[in-house]
Order: structure tokens, then sequence, then C-alpha cells
């Protein structure tokens, strides 16, 4: 694990109690921001297997879960003690496999009806993203689905700008503490965010089919793509 792996890790391993509490305040589109893209899923089976990448406490499953509740569901993620807040989340589910490593080069026995992810690839490099893509391409079924809930970099310098301090704005006046608006700045500085008409050619690139920008909300955005 390199160094950087590592700061994202420890990181979320010290936010991940209050993660949730706060992730509805740092989001400010955060009812579109998981139900949009929990209602474009379609499946052909009741009991779809899920990969959630990067699944943190496990909520964008848990959205999900409640759409399927057959799903099989195998959440991926760096922060164990993230993964204890999703192992609690579902602790009245057996069909839920937790998975405590780096998904970006953990080897997966299986593929998958619908791999989803959220705010997660973002701390990716474009390198990585690009890998990653390739490799989510591969581990889907043919039929599968895509789904990323993530953040994107402005088209331009000047459009970014706007991004943040629309997102700092908002956040300021959230209701959080000051000591949880300085955390979340600081996270920041793990992004490596990638602009919205890269990430889809790199989509494309990877061979997924009907990739689009289903939702966005200055630099949230809900990207989709599938697998024929």
């Amino acid at each position: 694990m390199n160094e950087t792996t590592n700061r994202i890790k420890r990181k979320f391993d010290e936010n991940a109690p209050n993660y949730d509490h706060q992730r509805r305040k740092l989001i400010p589109c955060f009812d579109d921001f998981y139900s949009i893209p929990v209602s474009i899923i379609q499946t052909k089976t009741e009991a779809p297997s899920v990969l959630d990448i990067g699944a943190g406490t496990g909520l964008f499953s848990f959205f999900l879960k409640e759409k399927y509740p057959n799903a099989r569901m195998t959440l991926i993620d760096l922060s164990e003690k993230m993964m204890d807040v999703s192992r609690e989340r579902f602790s009245d589910h057996q069909d839920i496999r937790y998975i405590v490593a780096d998904y970006t080069n953990y080897r997966f026995e299986e593929k998958f009806d619908v791999v989803i992810s959220s705010l997660s690839i973002h701390h990716l490099s474009d390198e990585e993203k690009q890998r990653l893509y390739d490799r989510i391409y591969f581990l889907l079924k043919e039929g599968g689905i895509f789904i990323n809930a993530d953040q994107v970099l402005g088209n331009t310098p000047f459009i970014e700008s706007l991004y943040k301090n629309d997102w700092k704005n908002k956040i300021e006046k959230s209701g959080l503490t000051k000591q949880e608006i300085e955390a979340a700045y600081d996270r920041t500085k793990l992004d490596k965010m990638a602009a919205l008409g890269e990430q889809i050619n790199w989509l494309k690139a990877s061979g997924f089919q009907d990739v689009d920008c289903i939702y966005k909300y200055y630099n949230f955005v809900v990207l989709f793509g599938r697998k024929l």
C-alpha cells in the first residue's frame, strides 16, 4: 500500500463514526445524488450480484438494497473502521460480503450484474481511474451496468472556482461545526478529480455503451455505462 493510499485510509478511519451524519450536510444535493442512480438501476433478476467499490459506510448499498432486497452485495473499502459501520448497518442481513482491501488491485473471483461506487474514485490518479474502468468492465456480466456517483473537476479554472465557492458557501451554512468543516476541507487535499468529459471518454474507451452523465449538480455527478 503506497503512502497516498495510506493517507486516504487514515483520514477515513478517523472520520468513520461521524461520516454519515456529516454526509447529508456536505453534499448539498444529497437526496438526488443517491435516489437518481438507484432509480435508474434495472436488472433482469430480483437477486442481482452487486459490487460496491469504495463502499465506506455502505450507504449507497443500503439504498440499492431497499430497491432489491434479495441483492447479493459485496462491499470493498480500504478502511476497516468504515466497514465496521457497514457491518452495523447491515447487521440483520446475511447476504453481504465485506472486503477490507485496495479495490484497484484486489482480485475478484466472480462477475457482477451491477457495480456501483460513490465518492471514492475521485481519489485516484487519472491513470488509475482509466485502469479501474477497464477492470470494472471486465468484472461485469454481459448486460451489466456501472454507476459512479462522484465528483468531477470543472472544465476550466473559472468553472472549478465556481464549483468550489458554491460548495464552501453551502457547507459554511450547513450547521456543521468549525472543526467538522475544517476536517472536510482537509480531506479535499486527497482529491484528484478529473473533468466530466474525460471520464466519459475513458468509460467509452473501456468498452462501455450508453455512457452518459445522468445527473449533475455543480461538480457532483452520476455517470452511467452498460456492458453489452
